[in-house]
């Protein structure tokens, strides 16, 4: 498997060197040359598949036996997921009977959120690559050494460095926005001792922190000089070890009872990534009704899934909501699928495949670069429609996500509810599922009845400032620490190390170049 550029300038890259690379030279993202399918006895073949077996057959089309040998791929997955706290990885927990309505539990690892499934393995894979390098180089040769940088609106940064920590010649850097995280994420990043972890507090929202990533990538000597690899979703790596879980899902569902599930995937969403790998999954041949992109008040993927037209807010700009992981204007990740809008519906189809895929990637970079010149871009009626086949949308103020989690915090002993308390971001997910409920039961194409699954974003615990004012309204005698776990609490405890910076990509590139490979 070979990976290129979303802009059509880079191409022929390894998935060692889309990896390491992470952002590709042209500016682009990285995606595979091909979606590999799926065996058409899947089903029979992995039925009772194990997360770990899952993550082996799926990444296993991803990732060449020259970059990973079979038995380093295994151990890699062994090691990378027995950091979590139950042995499913990934969980599923009815949240309601008469919709047939699911959570997918993601916040058993480490740090109490999705994104510990793709960064513990991500974490791993960089100390790999890199003893691996060092290992073949040349006698008198120096060791190489990683700088990793990673821009967070909360629980990226925290589970990207609980992934690095400690390990010998990587340096980790993660810039979020000063004030725009909330406590416990704050505390679980800058309370890590290991020396090779720094935090950096940005002037500025966490577009701007995705801003100066990007440009520091794109700045070929300092990315040459220090080795630069990115933690973020646009590291091709994360969303490779996301698609895991959507199978992980359906067969889960079989297993439970429903051998044949039309399943809508509801999805809290601020970079894309999460709900990007579902469309992945898709398109290697699981069988998804549905992939609903749920937003919060910064909703601009709510409307370009309802005009086709993608537009920045910039009278309000990044607003500040009650599920700040997903307060992003611009979501790098969906460059990946117009990527593929554009070479499927927008250029010329009577091309061969060589020369659509050239022509996608001038058009991308030609809505690229429109996004930034002028703040939107848009693409036709038939490139919109075929996204709606994949897509809905919907979006939820901070005010109903707090009336979602009051409501699923009461039990309705009716419709056989039992009382489950949701984080604000999962909450969105879950509000928005029913939001479009009408929608999806009167489309003709989609199968019912179908069940609904609503993947979470963190443990409540992490977002308790939302969760006690939701709760105590209808419950005073409720205390969140009685739901804190015990390592989230001795977070906010411990003293930190952090740095304040200056929304400016030149002062984080001499922070960069100053504490690199100190360790």
């Amino acid at each position: 498997m070979q990976y290129h550029s979303t802009r059509g300038n880079s191409s022929g890259y390894s998935f060692e060197s889309a990896v390491l690379q992470g952002l590709a030279p042209d500016g682009g993202l990285f995606v595979p040359e091909t979606i590999p399918k799926i065996p058409s006895d899947w089903k029979e073949k992995w039925a009772n598949h194990s997360f770990q077996d899952l993550a082996f057959e799926i990444t296993r089309d991803y990732i060449g036996e020259t970059d990973i040998p079979t038995v380093d791929l295994k151990d890699l997955i062994t090691r990378s997921f027995s950091t979590f706290n139950t042995k499913d990885v990934t969980p599923l927990v009815k949240l309601d009977e008469k919709t047939d309505t699911w959570i997918l539990e993601l916040f058993h690892g480490p740090t109490f959120a999705f994104k510990d499934v793709a960064l513990q393995f991500l974490g791993n894979l960089f100390k790999y690559f890199l003893d691996k390098r060092n290992a073949s180089r040349k006698e008198g040769e120096p060791k190489q050494t990683l700088a990793v940088l990673g821009a967070t609106s909360g629980d990226t940064g925290s589970a990207a460095i609980y992934g690095l920590r400690g390990k010998e010649g990587i340096s980790v850097f993660i810039m979020f926005p000063k004030g725009r995280v909330s406590p416990i994420q704050e505390a679980q990043m800058t309370t890590v001792p290991d020396e090779n972890v720094h935090n950096i507090a940005i002037d500025g929202t966490f577009d701007d922190c995705q801003a100066i990533l990007k440009e520091l990538f794109g700045r070929e000597d300092f990315h040459k000089a220090n080795n630069l690899c990115a933690v973020n979703s646009i590291n091709w790596a994360r969303i490779m070890v996301q698609i895991i879980y959507y199978f992980h899902t359906y067969l889960t569902l079989v297993r439970n009872g429903n051998p044949n599930p039309n399943i809508v995937f509801s999805v809290p969403t601020g970079n894309f990534g999460d709900v990007l790998a579902g469309f992945y999954a898709r398109e290697m041949g699981l069988p998804v009704t549905k992939l609903v992109v749920a937003t919060n008040s910064n909703d601009i993927l709510d409307r370009f899934f309802c005009t086709g037209s993608y537009e920045k807010n910039k009278e309000e700009g990044v607003l500040a909501t009650t599920s700040p992981a997903m307060d992003i204007l611009v979501s790098s990740n969906f460059e990946r699928f117009i990527w593929y809008i554009a070479r499927d519906h927008e250029v010329d189809t009577s091309l061969d495949i060589a020369e659509r895929e050239k022509a996608a990637g001038k058009l991308v970079k030609q809505w690229m670069e429109e996004l930034k010149a002028d703040g939107r871009f848009s693409i036709s009626e038939k490139g919109l429609k075929a996204a709606r086949e994949v897509f809905s949308s919907g979006s939820c103020r901070d005010a109903t996500a707090v009336e979602t989690i009051r409501k699923f915090y009461i039990p309705d002993a009716a419709n056989k509810r039992e009382s489950y308390l949701l984080d604000p971001h999962t909450a969105v997910g879950v509000y928005v599922s029913e939001a479009v409920r009408k929608e999806l039961e009167s489309d003709d194409s989609i199968q019912k009845p179908y069940t609904t699954v609503c993947l979470s974003t963190a443990h409540p615990a992490k977002f308790v400032e939302t969760v006690d004012h939701a709760v105590k309204q209808i419950t005073p005698s409720f205390n969140h620490k009685t739901i804190l776990p015990a390592p989230l609490a001795e977070a906010l405890e411990k003293p930190r190390r952090c740095i304040s910076c200056e929304n400016s990509a030149d002062k984080v590139a001499k922070i960069v170049s100053d504490l690199s490979h100190k360790n």
